[in-house]
């Protein structure tokens, strides 16, 4: 089922989608070298539980995973790229981590993915991370250009796919975007690639996860031992970006920016 949200529930879609920004922008600035995932995981919990929040994380348990994630961020380090289960590591100088967030709060969720160096990068691969995490936040941007009401699912696919082919990067269609809305994950799927004017036309009050996300050399995925974390088949290093968007008669609207950045 293809959820459209009424105006009073976008006006809640748009104080979920700033806290998640929020949350992850601090998260960000205490992501420093040295800092191990286990307190990114616990300083979520708390910043979630302040806001009167609700973990979209901690009890899923979907087909893909292997039982409840039992966890309130996802936390991919170089070449894990998706569902990164926090554990027992110390981040390093120059280590490409992805956080990845999704709450719920009055009963509307967001979900938001940025990809950022730690530290300093290092000069034997630190423009190669940047360049493919600056290529996924393009493609986010190209994604949520397409997409406005009458437009398809298929042009958003398309402009995604385009930015990401012309960097070079092999696109994996088995994980993307979806829908969101009283639960987080929601048809329509939004794959990273396809054919424009194909699919769902877009209708206002639909709102949508759109994340770009690539793997440097590869498009297969090898699933570890903890049954979530998705890395890269070949080693290589990955990068992901997302935001929640609300279809509107105007075009589209980007829920999860930091709120300062919109006030």
């Amino acid at each position: 089922m293809i959820e459209i949200l009424k105006p009073t529930e976008l006006a809640q879609a748009r104080r979920t989608g700033g806290l998640v920004a929020d949350i992850l922008q601090e998260l960000k600035n205490r992501s420093l070298v040295g800092t191990n995932l286990l307190d990114i995981d616990r300083w979520t919990e708390a910043m979630i539980a302040e806001a009167g929040a609700r973990s979209c994380y901690v009890d899923y348990a979907p087909s893909f995973g292997s039982g409840p994630f039992g966890h309130y961020i996802c936390t991919a380090v170089n070449d894990a790229v998706l569902h990164g289960m926090p554990h027992d590591y110390t981040l390093a100088d120059g280590d490409l981590l992805t956080l990845d967030l999704a709450v719920s709060l009055g009963g509307v969720a967001a979900d938001a993915a940025i990809s950022f160096i730690v530290g300093d990068a290092r000069p034997t691969d630190g423009a190669e991370s940047v360049a493919m995490i600056e290529a996924t936040e393009r493609a986010l941007t190209a994604g949520i250009a397409a997409a406005g009401p009458g437009a398809r699912l298929g042009d958003i696919s398309h402009a995604i796919g385009s930015v990401l082919t012309a960097a070079g990067y092999p696109i994996n269609t088995e994980f993307g975007g979806h829908g969101i809305g009283s639960t987080m994950h929601q048809d329509p799927h939004i794959v990273n690639t396809g054919r424009p004017g194909r699919g769902y036309r877009l209708r206002p009050g639909l709102l949508l996860a759109l994340e770009p996300w690539v793997m440097a050399d590869t498009d297969e995925l090898v699933t570890d031992a903890d049954g979530w974390t998705l890395r890269s088949a070949t080693g290589c290093r990955t990068a992901h970006s997302e935001h929640t968007i609300a279809i509107t008669h105007d075009g589209a609207e980007i829920l999860t920016l930091p709120r300062a950045a919109v006030r």
